[in-house]
């Protein structure tokens, strides 16, 4: 699974639709109504984001992470990958079926 923060879910929908396309994800989650704060240029900054969840396979983590940095409006793109360790078969099998042409 993918962590990855946009400015809005336009954003979101727009990168996650671009790599289901892609064969890069099987599915992208646009979830909106965050609140960062964060550190940026040594300014302390509270911006409204949108949380987009990417389920993909890891051999692929690398080419999404240069695919949504492409697409991404934000010069350092929040991208952060975290290994899903159990789930459901029939769910990691779609995931992994999903995928298979990458």
């Amino acid at each position: 699974m993918i962590f990855m923060t946009v400015p809005d879910t336009e954003t979101g929908a727009k990168i996650g639709k671009s790599a289901v396309e892609a064969g890069l994800a099987a599915c992208a989650n646009i979830i909106p109504g965050l609140r960062s704060i964060y550190k940026w240029k040594g300014k302390v900054c509270d911006d409204p984001e949108a949380l987009v969840i990417f389920k993909t396979r890891k051999s692929l983590v690398k080419k999404l992470e240069k695919f949504c940095k492409k697409l991404h409006p934000y010069e350092v793109p929040e991208f952060i990958s975290i290994k899903i360790e159990s789930g459901s078969e029939d769910y990691l099998k779609w995931i992994t079926e999903s995928t298979k042409k990458n």
